[in-house]
């Protein structure tokens, strides 16, 4: 009776077993999964590195990740700028995996640059000439802001309103003309430069110009200069 009990009491152990292994093999049996708030972190180090550079105080968001997304575990998850994406507003940004499993995802993020830009302080006739005090400086969303914003008041000042604009108007670069600092047919001041001597004289400008280009201009002798064009026309002739 005591080997017939002692044999039954083994057949149970040894049945036993193999599901108590396999209940302990269970919970390593799932491979481990992507921690999506990793990602959401792995964009916005990217995008704050990458923007460091902008004008003004710079925010960064990365949207939520979908819920369902169920990617193996990455050591080293790696963001990018797809083709055609940008550091501005709202934009988007990939998260790549290369081992152990490879995966790409793609995440929507948003950078802020709060900033100053220029604004008309009054309102701007087309074709009038922007002064210190017809600019002001605002702060705000540049990436809210039109493209070609202008950001330096010295950016307009001395430049030509292309169109008519509304005090608080943000003014962009392809609202401005450059002022014209000589036209052709206009008598101008040759001034000559060269070491240790400074010399004037009258000339005719033989074409236009704005301040910084280069322009021919002739001397009562018939000669022909070039010079830089300043303002109040003067042509800066340098030897």
């Amino acid at each position: 009776m005591k080997i017939l009990t002692g044999l039954l009491s083994f057949l149970c152990i040894a049945t036993a077993m193999p599901f108590a292994a396999a209940q302990t093999a269970l919970p390593n049996a799932s491979p481990q999964r992507q921690d999506t708030e990793v990602l959401r972190k792995t964009v916005e180090r990217f995008l704050h590195k990458q923007s460091a550079g902008l004008p003004g105080d710079v925010t960064v968001t990365a949207g939520a990740v979908d819920a369902r997304m169920n990617l193996p575990a990455c050591p080293s998850p790696e963001a990018f700028l797809p083709p055609g994406g940008r550091l501005w507003g709202k934009t988007t940004v990939g998260v790549r995996c290369n081992a152990p499993s490879p995966w790409t995802v793609y995440l929507a993020a948003t950078v802020r640059v709060v900033g100053d830009y220029v604004a008309a302080a009054v309102p701007l006739a087309q074709g009038q000439l922007v002064g210190a005090h017809d600019v002001i400086k605002v702060k705000g969303d540049l990436t809210g802001m039109p493209n070609g914003i202008v950001t330096d008041p010295a950016q307009a000042i001395g430049r030509t309103v292309a169109m008519s604009l509304h005090a608080g108007t943000p003014l962009r670069h392809d609202s401005l003309r450059t002022q014209r600092a000589v036209q052709a047919g206009q008598i101008v001041k040759l001034v000559s430069i060269g070491p240790g001597f400074r010399v004037t004289a009258d000339g005719k400008a033989l074409g236009h110009g704005n301040a910084g280009q280069i322009v021919q201009a002739s001397t009562s002798n018939g000669q022909v200069v070039s010079g830089i064009a300043r303002a109040n026309g003067i042509l800066e002739v340098t030897y």
